[in-house]
């Protein structure tokens, strides 16, 4: 985010939402932010950000099996009306339903209620962990990583159900994964170990480890040793990079999407972020922790052994990065939307919003026709319409697109042949999808005219410049506000 003055040609405040509902905890967000020219990239830009409403977390709801879905309106409610919000003029935003609380029976109906009840502007999505890896990072060390720019870091974001990792570098995130290492996979009366309930996660580590306890039993101190010495050892392969670590039955079983890095030989400054983040940091600054299985769980217990880690622990006390247990909500309410440029190509102002447009293609500026011919049939085969992401341009001879950062690349000739090689297959295909065109530089309304004769061809286009290159499967892109729109992306690969 940039200061204010850093922005130029300003249009006013928008307001954002975020709401993230956990393995334990829930919590919501709203922001107020400037919208204008930056002064540095000559690009529409996010400024000055200010938090007008931060819920305390509650409970995440649930009902057996299901979220309970009526419990979760409530919490809306409450949260929308204390922050004095309508919740029809939201620009942007994220709801997010992630670890366990993701793998819940309804958890895909509850994030389409959501997301039909707040906006068609705001992302909604449930068990999208690497979407989640990144918002948690940017919400927790991007300021951090880009003030210690020359340093690596990773981002542990430990929570209920899952521990997040993303390695990043001057507040780029670089690497993602996922691992269903958390405090909530099992849960005791609190101030006891006596278990009240468990996930398939934990019931499968007590076989693994040998230990016979059903619900309803008290777990001996050398039996929780040995779960929390499992949690630990996984925790410090991950942030190792070490995915021999989870070769093993039971180790692979944690492991949802393998998280390996390359720092060019430097050490990564680790930090913490979700609910175990926050404890971490409490107990490493002498602060406290609440009483034995306070929370139900294994998370005051997990955060003093991570604490006592020599290879976790060795920034815990330099590098306290912002937001801890609010980093995904955080993330969520300020980074998960880019703002487009203001020369958008529209063939219809009733075009927008797009909602869950598949991202089809990665294209070069110079993509051939066949190329773009499959990627146009891909669009015409969607329920709904498709995405394309222009890129500028490839390096020639290489097996993989490689961007060049050479402005020659963009000249007027390559936008006018690309838009016109996709209006002679669109043409050919005789679409009928709605397609829309991201691309990253400055010339969205140029490629949109040649791309429809000038609007004389029935096509749905929608042709949006200066979105940076996002690797994701879905675009959200949100309805038109002062000449531009939000465009939002999940599926973050």
């Amino acid at each position: 985010m940039l200061s204010s003055t850093e922005l130029i040609n300003r249009s006013g405040r928008v307001t954002m939402i975020g709401l993230d509902f956990g393995s334990t905890t829930s919590s919501a967000m709203m922001a107020t932010a400037l919208v204008g020219l930056s002064s540095a990239t000559g690009r529409m830009e996010l400024g000055s950000p200010r938090v007008v409403y931060r819920s305390d977390p509650v409970f995440t709801p649930f009902d057996g099996e299901r979220i309970d879905s009526i419990c979760l309106n409530d919490h809306i409610d409450r949260w929308i009306r204390e922050s004095g919000i309508a919740e029809k003029t939201f620009f942007a935003g994220g709801v997010i339903i992630t670890g366990l609380a993701a793998r819940q029976a309804n958890a895909v109906e509850i994030v389409k209620l959501i997301g039909d009840r707040i906006g068609e502007a705001v992302i909604a999505t449930a068990d999208d962990p690497c979407l989640e890896s990144w918002l948690a990072f940017m919400g927790s060390c991007s300021t951090l990583s880009r003030y210690h720019c020359r340093i690596p870091f990773i981002n542990l974001d430990i929570g209920g159900g899952t521990t997040n990792p993303a390695f990043g570098i001057d507040g780029d995130v670089r690497h993602t994964g996922c691992y269903f290492v958390g405090a909530r996979h099992f849960r005791f009366n609190p101030g006891t170990y006596r278990l009240i309930g468990l996930s398939s996660y934990g019931r499968a580590l007590l076989n693994a480890l040998g230990i016979k306890k059903q619900i309803g039993q008290d777990f001996e101190t050398d039996e929780t040793g040995a779960i929390l010495s499992f949690y630990i050892a996984a925790l410090e392969a991950i942030a190792q990079g070490n995915v021999e670590f989870f070769s093993s039955p039971i180790a692979g079983r944690y492991q949802q999407i393998p998280f390996a890095f390359e720092s060019g030989g430097k050490k990564p400054a680790i930090v913490f972020s979700g609910g175990v983040g926050e404890l971490v940091y409490r107990e490493s600054q002498g602060k406290g922790l609440p009483g034995t299985t306070y929370y139900g769980d294994l998370g005051i217990d997990l955060a003093r052994l991570i604490v006592r880690s020599p290879i976790l622990s060795g920034h815990i006390m330099d590098l306290i990065p912002e937001n801890q247990g609010r980093a995904t909500v955080y993330g969520l309410t300020l980074h998960s939307m880019e703002i487009s440029g203001q020369t958008i190509f529209l063939s219809s102002n009733d075009i927008l919003p797009c909602r869950s447009f598949p991202i089809v293609a990665r294209l070069p500026i110079d993509a051939d026709a066949e190329q773009l011919r499959k990627a146009v049939l891909m669009v015409e085969s969607t329920a709904r319409g498709g995405c394309i992401q222009v890129l500028p341009g490839t390096t020639q001879g290489s097996e993989s697109m490689k961007v060049r950062e050479n402005p020659a690349d963009n000249a007027l000739e390559k936008v006018k042949t690309f838009g016109q090689r996709l209006r002679h297959v669109c043409t050919q295909v005789m679409l009928k999808q709605p397609i829309v065109v991201l691309v990253s530089e400055n010339y969205g309304l140029v490629l949109g005219n040649y791309a429809s004769n000038w609007r004389q061809e029935p096509f749905n286009f929608v042709v949006i410049d200066e979105i940076p290159d996002r690797q994701a499967h879905f675009v959200n892109i949100g309805r038109l506000q002062n000449t531009i729109v939000p465009v939002s992306f999940y599926g973050v690969c």
